[in-house]
């Protein structure tokens, strides 16, 4: 039976920085991701906010990840975490046998809420974003729709107006459920049109998004865009851990900046963890505390 210094749950930034440090402190790493290595940045197009880079595609720079991380001899293996069971050695059961470790990090990141619609993931990346500090600058000039009504949509919506020659803001319900300040804000952009008690029907376009059909209390209209912003949700992937370390009432690890959690040899790091801002690069911070926090652990 072979114990692996550290298990890493997840191989996006966070998870394989993760391994990174951890491989240069001699540690054996085993990083299981059931989905995309490198994680949800790689259907970005486009990434202009990752220091050390002036522009890269998100797939490019997950390949980067993983490349490195292997070269310091992390094994990355494709499977799904199914449970983790406390001991002095950890054990990680997942879809494909069992694995054991003196320490784990939870870096199993977040999902963003869908509308459900057709053709909805194959425009992921294709005139659908989740993020303006990451993708507005594409859309310089154009005409974008926000689609949700509370802080981040509204926060998402003030950013792309200075950008953009227009904005719609589409909102299931009839009032913001952000705070008033940045609504307030928002109603005195001149190119902001707020649609209120609205649902997004359908995507328009081919091979990418060329606008959406509401629905309003009025009936069915269509609207002409060249890029739609989700800010609907986002949904941490933690649930199989939620009878071993405290989630808080979103579903996050409750964790503080060290990343620890509260049972002894397991940590958290990235979109997964309790935290405020969500960038690569505060991923890439938790992953190399997480990492450090783990090896004083183990020693």
């Amino acid at each position: 039976m072979k114990t692996y210094d550290i298990i890493i749950v997840g191989a996006g930034p966070a998870g394989l920085t993760a391994a990174i440090y951890a491989g240069r402190a001699n540690k054996s790493v085993l990083v299981l991701e059931k989905d995309t290595f490198g994680g949800q940045i790689t259907s970005s197009p486009q990434v202009e906010n990752i220091p050390g880079f002036i522009s890269v595609t998100g797939a490019e720079f997950g390949e980067k990840l993983v490349e490195q991380a292997m070269n310091l001899d992390a094994e990355i293996e494709c499977a799904e975490v199914l449970e983790i069971k406390d001991g002095d050695v950890k054990t990680v059961v997942t879809d494909d046998g069992e694995f054991y470790a003196k320490a784990v990090i939870i870096a199993t990141g977040t999902k963003h809420r869908l509308l459900g619609l057709d053709k909805e993931e194959e425009f992921i990346g294709n005139g659908i974003s989740f993020c303006a500090v990451c993708d507005g600058a594409f859309y310089e000039g154009k005409t974008v729709a926000v689609i949700g009504g509370g802080n981040s949509a509204l926060q998402e919506s003030i950013l792309l107006s200075s950008l953009c020659k227009k904005v719609y803001v589409v909102q299931n319900l009839d009032y913001f459920t952000g705070e008033k300040k940045l609504a307030d804000e928002l109603v005195t952009k001149e190119n902001v049109e707020i649609i209120l008690g609205a649902t997004v029907d359908k995507l328009l376009g081919e091979d990418e998004l060329a606008g959406i059909t509401i629905n309003t209390a009025n009936g069915k209209k269509d609207i002409t865009v060249d890029g739609m912003f989700l800010a609907i949700g986002l949904l941490p992937q933690n649930e199989q851990f939620a009878n071993l370390v405290k989630l808080n009432d979103y579903g996050y690890v409750d964790s503080a900046e060290d990343c620890i959690t509260n049972v002894d040899g397991i940590f958290v790091a990235g979109d997964c963890r309790s935290k405020r801002i969500r960038q690569v690069a505060t991923a890439a911070a938790d992953g190399a505390t997480a990492a450090l926090a783990a090896c004083d652990y183990i020693k």
